[in-house]
């Protein structure tokens, strides 16, 4: 009987597999529905990753603005203090009446204003007498004839002291330079 549904050569399927046939169906539409699910996930991954650099730049800048401007900010009171500093060393060094005990007072206070200036982030550069003159570091106040070429180009002395930021040289030593003296016409 070729009408039977029922039998193998019916011509249509059985009911189990158009049920096969559905389930395999949507097998197949969710395994797409997840692939476009996953790639979406991955491009907002993308995105967000991509966000949070330009957060991290814009923070790291903004960190760097903000000291600057507090450099900035501190420089007014710098200038003012390496005036102070300049005025009380000055005065320490004078001769006074009471020489035992107005210069020991006046160089304390000096050092404390230099305590100060450091608290901003600045402090006092080492320069003695001998050190190579570095252009870099010293500012010439002036010059002393010297007879032994070996002090050539040196620190004579130091009239006022420099200051740095770190590895910066922001205000530079000033200093007396060393220079051996002209032989005089004809020599001997």
């Amino acid at each position: 009987m070729p009408d039977d549904p029922s039998s193998p050569d019916g011509g249509t399927e059985s009911p189990s597999a158009t049920a096969d046939g559905v389930v395999e169906a949507s097998f197949e539409h969710l395994s797409g529905v997840l692939a476009d699910l996953v790639q979406t996930v991955g491009r907002e991954h993308d995105r967000a990753t991509h966000r949070e650099r330009v957060i991290d730049r814009l923070h790291e800048e903004n960190q760097r603005l903000r000291h600057n401007e507090l450099q900035a900010a501190f420089e007014p009171v710098r200038t003012s203090l390496y005036r102070l500093y300049d005025l009380v060393r000055r005065e320490s060094e004078r001769e006074t009446a009471d020489p035992a005990h107005v210069p020991k007072l006046l160089s304390a206070i000096a050092d404390e204003l230099a305590e100060i200036i450091a608290r901003t982030g600045v402090e006092r550069m080492p320069v003695d007498e001998g050190d190579a003159f570095d252009p870099a570091r010293h500012r010439p106040a002036g010059t002393r004839d010297v007879d032994d070429a070996e002090l050539d180009g040196t620190v004579m002395t130091v009239q006022r002291a420099g200051f740095v930021r770190g590895e910066k040289v922001v205000r530079r030593a000033e200093v007396i330079v060393a220079r051996v003296a002209d032989d005089p016409a004809g020599g001997d």
